[in-house]
């Protein structure tokens, strides 16, 4: 008992140091971030923040390994649920389970993700998060794929699936989320598995005059 609510005690510590981190990066920039920034800002001091961190790159990098780690389950855990689903539905205008789970993700951590994701972050997360969507693809996707009806390189499309889902994902955080999970992830698979041209309603077709 007295575990658990020390767990909870630090649990809780550490989410208002990444909080206060996050809303300081959003004011000022993570640059001009100091420590004594980040205790008044959580309020409280800095004994208690060195005993979590040793400065504000250790709390950046273990907050990215924490999101990224929690990322990395969701979109693992992707390949098997979206067969067992597509076997027993057969229905692709439904969105799969683990995109509404990815986007409700994000939404819990939306302040973090908005800055570590948007204009002013660091492009080696935007660049890692990418990674990890074509490290998944690679490990599953050949299981599934048909040589003769294989159109493009897949290592172009990994690429352009990967670039296509993080643009997505960037534009709802910087819209404020305007849209709920279950939406966004119906729209991200309706795209997915029709492509542009179909989901976006578009024929090429000359009209009849």
């Amino acid at each position: 008992m007295t575990t658990k609510k020390i767990d909870r005690r630090i649990a809780r510590t550490r989410q208002m140091i990444r909080d206060a981190f996050t809303q300081l990066i959003e004011e000022k920039g993570f640059e001009a971030i100091t420590v004594s920034d980040l205790t008044e800002k959580a309020d409280i001091n800095r004994g208690t923040f060195y005993l979590h961190y040793k400065d504000k790159y250790d709390l950046f990098e273990q907050s990215k390994e924490e999101i990224f780690g929690e990322l990395e389950r969701i979109v693992g855990d992707a390949w098997d649920i979206v067969n067992e689903e597509y076997q027993k539905n057969m229905q692709v205008e439904l969105p799969f389970s683990f995109i509404i789970k990815l986007f409700e993700f994000l939404k819990e951590n939306f302040v973090f993700m908005r800055v570590i994701l948007g204009s002013n972050g660091d492009p080696s997360i935007q660049c890692g998060l990418k990674e990890i969507i074509e490290k998944k693809m690679y490990q599953n996707f050949f299981q599934y794929v048909i040589e003769e009806n294989r159109m493009v390189p897949l290592d172009y499309l990994f690429a352009y699936v990967s670039s296509a889902h993080l643009g997505v994902i960037q534009y709802w955080l910087k819209s404020g989320m305007e849209k709920p999970p279950q939406e966004m992830a119906q729209i991200l698979s309706q795209i997915t598995f029709w492509g542009p041209v179909k989901a976006g309603g578009l024929s090429f077709s000359k009209s009849e005059t």
